[in-house]
């Protein structure tokens, strides 16, 4: 059992886990069957496992602080998610007294599953330069909670709605972040949702989960048929998911009605119109808002705009110039919020 990258929440009951391994870093290492695969995927995959298990056993928390590490450095603080791999526990690091999220997986995970986990750490290590994706400490740092969560507690336990000037520095920092993974990383999300963009009590606002994240070779990805099918655009681009992410954050709903067969779902994104934000007797947005988020939702790709434009977008400039107390709104709004040994929600 190995321990890897990831942070998220669940009301599920705390596991204690046993950690006897004598040590974090693993004596062998993945074996991946390559066949039917070409040879840049095998390259590709070649790479994610040396880099990963290059920093196997390894703690960074900041440039000065470097730790090698065991299981035994770890104590277990409870479990606070659980997903198809394994799960994640809040743990403290003994000889640093920091407290992380600690992804645990089960030993039985296929190959399929192995490239997805070897893909989503390997995005976390290489996008450390940027503020909004998720810090990684191979041990992954642990956020308060998920904007599912949070936007739902919001909506429906207190009766209440977001601000919009906090809609638009969530929007600057999935935007920025979306814009590194293009720009840097050559990678394209394709699972952008409320559940996989994170916040903590300081106001940050961190993107996670890269597992079906794609590489791309001349702008084109190099996988297929992933994501989360009720946000994917009819191309399965990263902007229309954002569209339907802040249309949700937005009105507390989601924009779909609710579908009796992937058909039926797939037939309404395909061939229906796009879902539309506007004002309405509940609530009233900006027009910098209105056609910000109903551009991201734009039908055909051609006419949707890439990251770059959308950083230049006249809505995405003022909330990158204005101050917002984003901090005071998250603890005001998490300190009502049931407690738990932490937020984030692991896996939908």
């Amino acid at each position: 059992t190995k321990i890897i990258s990831r942070c998220r929440p669940s009301k599920r009951k705390a596991l204690k886990l046993n950690f006897a391994n004598p040590s974090i870093k693993p004596t062998t290492r993945f074996t991946l069957n390559t066949t039917g695969t070409t040879p840049f995927q095998n390259s590709h995959i070649e790479r994610l496992r040396s880099h990963s298990m290059e920093s196997w056993g390894k703690l960074k928390l900041s440039s000065d602080q470097h730790w090698d590490f065991t299981a035994e450095d770890l104590k277990d603080l409870g479990e606070i998610g659980r997903g198809a791999y394994g799960s994640v526990n809040k743990m403290v690091h003994k000889p640093s007294v920091y407290i992380m999220a600690v992804k645990r997986i089960r030993s039985t995970v296929d190959e399929r599953e192995q490239k997805q986990l070897l893909m989503d750490l390997d995005v976390v290590m290489r996008s450390s330069d940027c503020p909004y994706i998720g810090d990684c400490w191979i041990c992954m740092e642990l956020m308060a909670t998920s904007l599912d969560k949070f936007y739902k507690f919001v909506y429906c336990s207190s009766d209440d709605v977001i601000p919009e000037e906090i809609l638009g520095k969530i929007t600057l920092a999935t935007v920025k972040a979306l814009n590194h993974l293009k720009e840097s990383l050559k990678i394209i999300h394709r699972d952008i949702k409320p559940s996989n963009i994170l916040l903590d009590r300081k106001g940050n606002i961190k993107l996670c989960d890269f597992g079906i994240s794609g590489q791309l070779v001349d702008s084109i990805a190099k996988t297929r048929d992933a994501g989360c099918r009720p946000y994917m655009a009819p191309e399965r681009i990263d902007p229309s998911a954002l569209g339907i992410t802040l249309y949700e954050l937005a009105t507390g709903r989601f924009p779909y009605p609710k579908w009796n067969s992937v058909f039926d779902q797939l037939t309404q994104v395909v061939r229906g119109d796009p879902p539309q934000l506007s004002n309405s007797d509940e609530r009233r947005f900006s027009p910098k808002f209105i056609s910000f988020v109903n551009v991201c939702l734009t039908k055909e790709e051609s006419k949707r705009p890439k990251y770059r434009e959308l950083l230049r977008d006249p809505f995405i400039q003022m909330y990158e110039e204005r101050s917002v107390d984003v901090a005071g709104y998250f603890c005001r709004i998490l300190d009502q919020m049931p407690t738990q040994p932490s937020s984030p929600v692991f896996m939908d």
